[in-house]
């Protein structure tokens, strides 16, 4: 079957134009277009008193309920993690600092390395009772610090 000279030259055509045309490239950097996150600094802090601080950053965009950023450590027994505060996140968009301090009940963390775990998690109200969501986790490996 012959290929019509009209159809051929409209293709070519086509072809052509495609080939001009610029490439598209990746939009500058935008904070609102950066996915929601949370990261940990590797290095935390032991207080004489055994208190433990640990800080990083997050961003995160609107949610329904409020939301935080928690921490867990953990240090000889990786299974074995214990709650280090909580701080209230504003969920603008943008990156923010958070700083978590507090004392585990059970151990007495030392200076050295451990394992550390933030979540950006929002209780957003389902009915009566706010489920948990999760926005952001970040997992790493740290140096506690003498403070």
């Amino acid at each position: 079957m012959p290929v019509r000279p009209a159809a051929l030259a409209t293709a070519a055509g086509a072809a052509l134009l495609l080939l001009a045309a610029p490439v598209a490239t990746a939009a500058p950097h935008d904070a609102r277009l950066v996915a929601e996150s949370v990261t940990v600094d590797p290095t935390g802090r032991v207080a004489a008193d055994g208190s433990i601080t640990l800080t990083g950053t997050y961003r995160c965009t609107g949610g329904t309920g409020p939301v935080y950023v928690s921490s867990t450590v953990s240090q000889s027994d990786p299974s074995v993690r214990h709650g280090v505060g909580g701080t209230r996140a504003v969920c603008d968009g943008l990156e923010h600092r958070w700083v978590n301090t507090g004392t585990p009940d059970t151990v007495v963390l030392k200076p050295g390395a451990a394992h550390v775990e933030a979540t950006l998690m929002e209780l957003r109200p389902m009915g009566i009772v706010p489920l948990p969501s999760f926005h952001a986790r970040q997992a790493q490996d740290v140096t506690l610090t003498a403070a």
